[in-house]
């Protein structure tokens, strides 16, 4: 720690602090107008100049650094002069009406303290016309003082490099990169420059329509599994603004352009407000006593008629920890089966059974905060910077500040750029690439001698078995060079720490489990286990596909994913209720057992299966088989619309208490922001009630989230220590087994979780049944977008549909000139199972013969076209392998000018 003083006070702060964060801790308030906590401090705007005893002149204290014995004075006249000169100097062209309008500006409040008045009319800035192109954010550089936050924003925390400034001296503008439009740049809408702009000049258009929020909430963002933390602004009970939680530990006070902005579906009129009942008329409103009475009742009936085991649960990966902790005691207690399951089936379900298979547990091994140790990252089957966009931010620049990067991906995605290695592999290769990778560090005796010695089983077993993976054996099957699998290899192994991150092109595979258990063994061999900047760690998909299944909803563990049989003492002795006896249906087996009418009922809590499950013709033929259906969503979605019997409507994270699980393992507070809308309720409160309508109030008493957390603590032991008081404070990575433990960061440090050694896995290849045919000669692989989100229920019912407002089919430059196809042509994609309807998109990103296409529009159903393959531990199905065809069905409208390609202006 460094003494000195400020203002003639004894101040204390930590060796490496700047003059300006002492002054903060002394309590001495002076204007800053270049600086934010995020950026690298510059000095430029020279109001926060202070005297420094024995300095020959003043000094920023921004970026000046604190040296002990300091005495630092903050407001002498001649300081104070200083400032409204500076002040003086950045009005001088300023548009006074805007000052007047936007008086909470930080531009703005100093001017009024200073006393120094704004342009007139006469002498105002017309730089540039306003720029009302982007959706969300308004362009006025009018109001712009050449802080030069918003070019240094991108820069160093998005990456992006958008905003630059054009021209030099009087003459300078800020511009986006495009020159023209922000529409027309390669801005991807996070709004970090409007969060961080002191004028206005940059603004959210939403506070523009409806005015500056009058309460924040503080919760976490409802999409994707990184857990990113916001502040919620609200006006007469409606969302009006969303910024990032400055402190927050994952997104370090960013967000991207859903977190930020996408939250317009919450006040959507689509809304379902009230229960709903079909009968022979069709849909009926109706009020939630006899909506519960006609479930219980039907429930009962299905019981009485043909056992428990008739009826199927899916919770939600959008829900609250304490909703589908519900779902699943719902399902055990009050309907007795284990017919339970949830939408990480579909998606991250092997990586769970591969890493508790090998490590014990089958969770990311570490924390976000290891991407900034990393020395190298592997990146496998991730589109990060798309689909996990402030995890890629950060990993983007990690490498840009000189951290190795390898990607494995069939496409070249943004972060290909900045790659050392691409390795470009064919679709459904992962594991003889990885197993070419893992024989090169053996062969090459790369491998972490203390790791194998003290760490590591089957040691001998394993050499012998990828001995046969020779790179220069696998290079034609992979479609990878040879040198390039051993270059990555070697950078791979020789990075200390290298930190792996995958996704779902790992997982959606007919050999999903077994390629993920692949990445492991990589992790193994080099010693990335168990340290700072290491480790395999998933990117899960939903904002709670995590805590979904890891709060029981599937139906071989219970909460905290243990087996049915380790679990079944303490959670008979907590629910005072026995467990099934019966092994449970996981999502594929039911629907497999639809048709043959084993199962008649499904209550889908949050999840729209016969949108989003594939091979879709199949899905709708076994839920048309159901004699009951319950839907408890925000929307009538295509489940709903199609086969649902009982609406149920529920309340959306903003207007709801509880917790989500994040991919890093952190538990973080959700909270409620605004009412729900009608007779909206939270699901945790509509379970409730249903298990009351059963007579089973005694299991189901619960009158608030925090209360249901209670219980979930209760048997759930490395979350024990998991309280709300605790979270309300921070967020906490499990295991927490008491409330003086501060949380586990990194995993398998010292032991794994299944005991001192862990196993390597002899995992042979399996080519995919999808095969390519004449009839069938291309390979199509399915993926999201920036702009929309998984099924489209939400970012679909805001501004995000005018940055993204369709699917698309992107194929290389080679096969369009090949079928005479031009972007926007309308064409059909077949498959075996069926065929979709979409426009081309050409992009070089695709090698000949690859395909990529979203899969976000209803309207497009991309998964009657999908792959019926699933992987062959978890039934996982093979999203990313399905063989089709293309032809053109017609000229379609012209698509909008694709802008830069994210990400293009890297340097």
């Amino acid at each position: 720690m460094l003494r000195l003083t400020v203002n003639g006070h004894p101040c204390e702060v930590a060796t490496g602090a700047t003059l300006l964060d002492a002054l903060r801790v002394a309590g001495a308030e002076i204007p800053t107008l270049c600086h934010d906590p995020r950026l690298e401090p510059c000095g430029a705007c020279r109001l926060c100049v202070v005297e420094v005893k024995g300095a020959l002149r003043p000094v920023t204290a921004c970026n000046s650094p604190a040296e002990a014995g300091m005495e630092i004075t903050t407001h002498t006249a001649a300081l104070e002069a200083t400032r409204r000169t500076n002040l003086k100097l950045l009005a001088q062209h300023y548009p006074a009406g805007h000052a007047a309008a936007f008086p909470d500006k930080e531009f703005h409040r100093q001017l009024r303290a200073y006393g120094v008045a704004a342009a007139d009319a006469r002498t105002a800035n017309s730089r540039a016309a306003a720029d009302d192109s982007n959706p969300y954010i308004r362009v006025d550089m009018s109001m712009c003082i050449d802080c030069f936050r918003c070019i240094r924003i991108c820069d160093e925390v998005q990456g992006q490099f958008v905003w630059q400034a054009w021209q030099r001296g009087d003459a300078t503008v800020i511009r986006p990169d495009s020159g023209t439009t922000l529409r027309d740049s390669s801005c991807v809408s996070c709004g970090a420059c409007v969060d961080t702009c002191p004028t206005g000049a940059l603004e959210d258009k939403s506070l523009l329509a409806s005015g500056a929020a009058t309460d924040w909430t503080r919760t976490t963002c409802p999409y994707c599994g990184v857990g990113c933390e916001m502040m919620v602004g609200t006006r007469d009970a409606r969302i009006v603004d969303v910024r990032p939680a400055p402190d927050a530990p994952v997104n370090k006070g960013h967000l991207c352009v859903k977190g930020r902005y996408a939250y317009g579906f919450t006040h959507s009129p689509e809304r379902v407000t009230e229960p709903m009942i079909r009968g022979q008329d069709g849909w009926r409103a109706v009020g939630w006593p006899e909506a519960l009475a006609f479930v219980a009742d039907h429930f009962r009936r299905l019981i009485a008629q043909h056992g428990p085991d008739s009826i199927g649960v899916l919770g939600s990966a959008r829900a609250t920890n304490e909703d589908n902790y519900l779902t699943q005691k719902f399902a055990r207690v009050v309907l007795g089966t284990n017919n339970v399951d949830c939408c990480a089936r579909v998606c991250h379900a092997p990586t769970a059974a591969a890493m508790k298979a090998m490590l014990g547990t089958g969770a990311a091994t570490n924390s976000f905060d290891d991407i900034e140790r990393a020395q190298a990252f592997l990146l496998c089957g991730t589109n990060a910077t798309e689909n996990h966009p402030i995890v890629g931010a950060r990993i983007r620049q990690a490498v840009l500040r000189g951290a190795k990067l390898i990607v494995i991906d069939p496409r070249e995605i943004e972060l290909t750029k900045l790659a050392a290695i691409h390795l470009a592999l064919r679709p459904g290769t992962n594991v003889p690439l990885l197993n070419a990778i893992a024989c090169t560090i053996i062969e090459e005796r790369l491998w972490d001698e203390t790791a194998v010695r003290d760490r590591i089983a089957d040691w001998d077993a394993y050499r012998k078995f990828i001995a046969d993976f020779q790179p220069e054996k696998i290079a034609a099957i992979c479609g990878v060079e040879a040198a390039q699998i051993r270059a990555a290899a070697r950078l791979y192994a020789g990075a200390a720490p290298a930190m792996c991150f995958h996704g779902l092109g790992m997982t959606e595979h007919s050999q999903g489990t077994e390629g993920v258990m692949c990445l492991v063994n990589l992790a193994l061999l080099t010693g990335n286990f168990g340290k700072p900047g290491a480790g395999v760690n998933p990117l899960r998909g939903q904002n709670n596909v995590q805590g979904a299944a890891h709060m029981g909803c599937e139906p071989g563990v219970l909460t905290g994913l243990v087996t049915l049989d380790e679990g079944r003492t303490l959670f008979e002795s907590v629910w005072r209720a026995p467990l099934p006896a019966t092994r449970g249906l996981n999502l594929m087996q039911m629907l497999d057992a639809a048709p043959g009418g084993s199962l008649k009922a499904l209550w889908s809590i949050g999840y729209d299966v016969l949108h989003t499950n594939p091979n879709a013709h199949a899905t709708a033929r076994a839920l048309d088989g159901l004699e009951f259906v319950i839907v408890q969503d925000l929307f009538f979605n295509e489940i709903a619309r199609e086969c649902a019997t009982v609406f149920l409507p529920a309340a959306s994270s903003f207007e709801k208490d509880g917790t989500f699980m994040n991919s890093e393992r952190r538990v973080q507070r959700v909270r409620r922001a605004v009412p729900p809308p009608g007779g909206a309720k939270a699901d945790w409160e509509i379970i409730c009630e249903v298990a009351r309508a059963m007579d089973r109030s005694d299991a189901f008493p619960f009158r608030s989230a925090e209360e249901v957390w209670e219980e979930i603590r209760a048997v759930w032991p490395a979350g024990r220590g998991i309280t709300y008081a605790r979270l309300d404070q921070a967020g906490i990575q499990w295991p927490c087994p008491s409330e003086d433990h501060p949380g586990t960061k990194i995993l398998h440090a010292k032991e794994f979780s299944g005991g001192p050694r862990a196993p390597l896995k002899r995992v042979g290849f399996t080519p995919s049944a999808e095969g390519l045919t004449p009839e069938f000669p291309f390979l199509l692989n399915t993926g999201r977008t920036l702009y929309q989100f998984n099924a489209g229920t939400m970012t679909m019912r805001t501004p995000n549909a005018e940055l993204r407002p369709r699917d698309t089919l992107d194929l290389a430059p080679a096969d369009a000139k090949r079928l005479g196809l031009h972007d926007g042509d309308l064409v059909r994609v077949r498959s075996r199972r069926g065929a979709a309807e979409l426009p081309v998109r050409i992009s070089p990103a695709v090698k000949a013969g690859e395909l990529f296409a979203t899969f976000h529009s209803a309207q497009t159903s991309l998964n009657r076209v999908t792959s019926a393959e699933r992987d062959n531990v978890t039934a996982t199905p093979e999203y990313k392998v399905t063989a089709v065809s293309v032809e053109r069905i017609g000229n379609g409208a012209p698509l909008r000018p694709t802008p830069p390609a994210i990400g293009e202006n890297l340097r």
